[in-house]
C-alpha cells in the first residue's frame, strides 16, 4: 500500500473546517496535491527498487537491435559506450549490460583493444540461421493456424496490401517481417515469439537489401497470399510446407547473389 507522506495527510485536518462549505475549489487542489504526492511517491519507489537501471539496459538493447537489424550500425562498426551512454543520457553502467546482453545474442562482439563492435557474419552463418528459422516458424505456424480468427487474417492481409504499394525495396524487409510476425503472433509463446524475432533480425540485416534487388517482391508477395490462404482455410500442413519451401528459396537466392557479387568484384 503506498502511504503519502506525512504533510500530505495532515492537509486532511487542515482543511477539515471547510468541507462543510462543498467547496469545488478547495476539493479540488485537495485532490490535486494528492495527485502530485501520489506520483512523486511512486517515482521514488521506483527509484529506490533500482527502476530506472532496470529499464534503462533494456531501452538501450532495444534500441541498439532495431538500428543493427536495420542496417543503420554496419558490421564492424565500433560502439562507443561513453557516446552511446550521451546519446541515449544514461550513464556506462546501463549501455555495458546492454552490450553485454547484445553479446549474449550475437549482435554485438567484444575485441581486444577495440571495445564492442557491430558483429559480421559470413555467407555460411547466415545460410544457417535461415536454417533455424525453418525450425523455428514453422513450428510456431503449426500452432498459430488453429487459434487464427479473422481478426488476424484481415490484419495480415492488410499488411500484404501495403506492401505491394511500397516501391522502395529498402522497406520491403520490414513489411516481411510485420507479415510473418502477424502470423505467428497467435501461437501465443512469448518465448518462441521472442527467438523468432532475435533470429529474423540477425538474418534480415544480411538478406534485406541483396535479396529484395534480386528476387524483386512478386514471387515472394505471391507465397506470402498462398500462406495466407492456406491459414484461412486451416490448412496446416500445406501452409508449413509452402513456409518451409518459401525460407530455402531465400537460402537459394542469397547463395547466388553472393556468387554474383563476387563475380563482379573480379570483373
Amino acid at each position: 500500500m503506498l502511504l503519502l507522506p506525512q504533510w500530505i495527510q495532515s492537509l486532511d485536518i487542515l482543511y477539515a473546517p471547510l468541507h462543510n462549505l462543498q467547496s469545488d475549489f478547495i476539493q479540488s487542489d485537495l485532490d490535486q496535491l494528492r495527485r502530485d504526492a501520489r506520483m512523486k511517491s511512486e517515482a521514488a519507489t521506483k527509484q529506490r527498487s533500482g527502476g530506472s537501471h532496470g529499464s534503462a539496459p533494456d531501452a538501450v538493447r532495444e534500441a541498439l537491435r532495431r538500428a543493427i537489424s536495420a542496417g543503420e550500425l554496419a558490421p564492424g562498426l565500433q560502439l562507443r559506450q561513453d557516446e552511446l551512454a550521451e546519446k541515449f543520457g544514461t550513464s556506462r553502467i546501463p549501455v555495458r549490460e546492454a552490450l553485454r546482453q547484445l553479446e549474449a545474442e550475437g549482435f554485438v562482439t567484444f575485441l581486444p583493444n577495440r571495445g564492442a563492435v557491430v558483429s559480421d557474419l559470413s555467407i555460411d552463418e547466415v545460410v544457417e540461421l535461415l536454417e533455424i528459422r525453418i525450425a523455428l516458424e514453422c513450428h510456431a505456424l503449426r500452432l498459430a493456424i488453429p487459434a487464427m480468427s479473422d481478426i488476424d487474417h484481415d490484419d495480415a492481409t492488410k499488411i500484404l496490401r501495403s506492401y505491394d504499394d511500397e516501391p522502395d525495396p529498402e522497406k520491403w524487409g520490414a513489411f516481411n517481417w510485420r507479415f510473418h510476425k502477424a502470423l505467428y503472433v497467435p501461437c501465443n509463446r512469448p518465448r518462441l515469439l521472442a527467438m523468432i524475432e532475435a533470429n529474423y533480425g540477425h538474418v534480415s540485416r544480411f538478406t534485406r537489401a541483396l535479396v529484395s534487388r534480386a528476387t524483386g517482391k512478386d514471387r515472394p508477395q505471391r507465397e506470402h497470399y498462398q500462406l495466407l490462404e492456406y491459414c484461412r482455410d486451416g490448412e496446416v500442413e500445406k501452409a508449413v510446407r509452402l513456409l518451409r519451401e518459401h525460407i530455402v528459396q531465400t537460402q537459394k537466392t542469397l547463395r547466388s547473389a553472393q556468387r554474383h557479387a563476387s563475380r563482379d568484384k573480379t570483373d
